[in-house]
């Protein structure tokens, strides 16, 4: 292993302050307040941006602006990762309350999410130590796993084709992804490769060197667009490969930072260029609609949305949560993403902090369900201690981005983060130590 993390396998265990991280944060919140200002344009009825107020935004999201502290000092785990997506939502949704158009509790809100985020990130963040019994793989072992891993999801793509392959611009998605419907381990087993599988097998051939099967990782992950019609298929190896990119040029906690900060940046770069007339403002608003409105202030809209939804409607006290459907009354026949359409927003899910949180169990006991969430994600630090960090963001690196989305339950079966949790703990660290310097 080669790069700016090539020794942090064995030297990330001490806290530190990194003033580089203080100056790329105060960058990040910066840039989130300028383009969720933008970007409410998009959600009216929900939020109405008005300049009057900003003075007021800016008083009620400094406490939390002080709270990203924690990521200048904290070393570096897959829930450093997480945990700084989740921190942007949740400061994004704090800027936007104060433009809040929904009728609730916004001070008891305030302090929920407040607290939620701080139960959730204490053990993301700081529960890092190695399980005491490892099960390495062999080296052999573990190259024979990437490639079935390759293998099993080309039998997979070839498979789901048969049910649906449509290649549709990303307008016309919607009008075909309905119709589309796999049977249920066919689905769920898309989703666990995409997500997890897939991802793994590239972190282990980009790190190894196999560039030439780290390449076909990344075309198969890109033939699931037309198969399900997902934004986040099209889009998966793209952003993989900024991930890889990101992590040659810099150590993996600014890495974190700038795989939201410089898109984010990029957005508004575009729009501002777009309104002087140097840039077409058809690209500019497609950019910007996908990555700044979609990808970032959409999740904490979502908290906005459940909140005003919750306020006047039964808790589901988890049964959102399939299996539980069949020993405890439901007050709901549809999916929470389907009821979320009485907002002219479309179906949407939300992450952790509105499902396993704001919807199951109101917002006073909203943190002990985000502590709840962060012990389980403190598993997969665990589980991955001692993993090089280039290799955990890149082998988790579609993961953040879907439980800023999804509940962390669909996340852990249907999206095959528990399955990543257990291809961390058997992966042999050897092979890292091998090519390390420091080892």
């Amino acid at each position: 292993m080669s790069g700016p993390d090539a020794h942090l396998a064995t030297t990330s265990g001490r806290l530190e302050f990194r003033p580089i991280l203080g100056l790329l944060l105060c960058g990040h919140v910066a840039a989130c307040c300028i383009s969720l200002s933008y970007a409410a344009a998009a959600f009216s009825g929900i939020v109405g941006f008005d300049k009057a107020n900003v003075p007021i935004a800016i008083l009620r999201t400094l406490p939390f602006a002080v709270v990203s502290t924690v990521f200048a000092i904290g070393r570096f785990s897959f829930g450093y990762f997480v945990g700084f997506y989740f921190y942007t939502t949740i400061f994004g949704y704090l800027w936007l309350i104060e433009f809040s158009l929904l009728p609730y509790n916004h001070p008891s809100a305030i302090i929920s999410i407040f607290a939620s985020a701080l139960a959730f990130l204490a053990p993301a963040l700081f529960i890092t130590s190695p399980v005491r019994a490892r099960l390495d793989l062999s080296v052999r072992d573990f190259d024979l796993l990437l490639s079935a891993i390759l293998i099993f999801a080309a039998i997979l793509v070839a498979v789901a084709a048969f049910y649906n392959f449509r290649l549709v611009g990303l307008s016309e998605i919607y009008r075909f992804r309905e119709e589309i419907a796999f049977p249920a381990p066919l689905r769920y087993a898309i989703g666990i490769t995409s997500n997890a599988l897939l991802p793994f097998a590239f972190a282990g051939f980009a790190l190894g060197g196999s560039t030439l099967r780290a390449g076909i990782v990344l075309v198969l992950m890109l033939l699931l667009y037309p198969v399900t019609l997902s934004k986040l298929a099209l889009f998966a190896p793209l952003w993989l490969l900024f991930l890889a990119f990101l992590c040659r040029m810099v150590e993996a906690r600014s890495t974190v930072i700038l795989s939201l900060l410089l898109p984010t940046t990029v957005g508004l770069a575009t729009l501002f260029l777009a309104k002087a007339e140097l840039f077409p403002i058809e690209w500019a608003a497609q950019y910007f609609g996908v990555v700044n409105t979609r990808m970032i202030a959409m999740p904490s809209i979502a908290l906005e949305v459940y909140n005003n939804y919750f306020s006047t409607h039964p808790l589901t006290h988890f049964c959102q949560i399939n299996v539980l459907k069949l020993v405890i009354d439901c007050p709901y026949d549809e999916p929470l993403s389907i009821l979320m359409k009485a907002y002219n927003q479309g179906a949407f899910n939300a992450s952790l902090f509105a499902t396993e949180g704001i919807a199951s169990v109101g917002p006073w006991l909203a943190p002990l369900s985000a502590f709840g969430c962060g012990l389980v994600i403190a598993i997969g630090n665990r589980l991955s201690s001692g993993l090089p960090p280039q290799f955990i963001v890149l082998s988790g690196g579609i993961l953040p981005q879907i439980l800023l989305n999804v509940p962390l339950s669909t996340t852990l079966l249907t999206n095959g983060a528990g399955v990543l949790f257990l291809l961390w703990y058997v992966t042999p660290r050897s092979i890292f130590e091998r090519s390390s310097p420091h080892s």
